[in-house]
């Protein structure tokens, strides 16, 4: 039983077939797939510096486009404490440039969160809510997030948060999963926003 199996117990058999198929994720069998974002958008100018320095934890980054090529890798991993964990790699090829956007994931089975740890090194940690829409597409929502400082977390106060929605699905007639993300602050607006889609692909 993966670790999303877990979390959402018998909604899982909710999610579109695709997507149960995506979210399985065996260890040793990693998911790879290869589309395109349709947008990129990133915020108001005065956050630039911030997202500059947080692409250097392969975190956000500050490039914004359209039709920006795009790679995911989710790769099913036991740690040593028994607990099972899977590693988010995403890439956004732009035409100068390609920017990260990676992550760590484990889940607290009590609360019911995904614990979401951002970058590398890790920068920033978020509990993550997951449930299936009627459709079944995947919804993943942020809650409380922390700092991570070295091996001290400091909590971030609720204006700061990064209010992070995902849905992803799959069109049956295309044959592609689709994915919209949309990272926002409550007092500046959005932080970034991604849009596209990707077929899974052997690696």
């Amino acid at each position: 039983m993966t670790i999303y199996q877990e979390l959402l117990g018998e909604d899982f058999q909710r999610l579109h077939p695709k997507l149960q198929d995506r979210y399985a994720l065996p260890i040793g069998k990693p998911f790879y797939g290869v589309g395109t974002m349709v947008k990129v958008k990133t915020g108001s100018p005065w956050l630039k510096p911030f997202l500059i320095l947080s692409a250097r934890w392969q975190f956000l980054f500050p490039e914004s486009g359209k039709d920006v090529p795009f790679t995911i890798k989710n790769t099913s991993r036991s740690l040593p404490s028994g607990k099972t964990e899977i590693y988010w790699e995403r890439t956004f090829h732009f035409e100068k440039i390609s920017r990260n956007f990676n992550a760590y994931m484990t889940i607290d089975p009590k609360r019911k969160v995904v614990k979401d740890y951002l970058g590398e090194p890790h920068l920033f940690y978020s509990d993550l809510k997951m449930s299936v829409t009627r459709e079944g597409r995947m919804r993943i929502r942020s809650g409380s997030q922390r700092f991570l400082a070295g091996k001290r977390e400091i909590p971030i106060p609720r204006l700061l948060e990064g209010v992070v929605t995902v849905e992803e699905g799959y069109h049956d007639a295309r044959e592609v999963y689709t994915i919209q993300v949309e990272i926002r602050n409550r007092m500046v607006g959005r932080v970034m926003a991604y849009e596209g889609e990707f077929k899974a692909q052997p690696l």
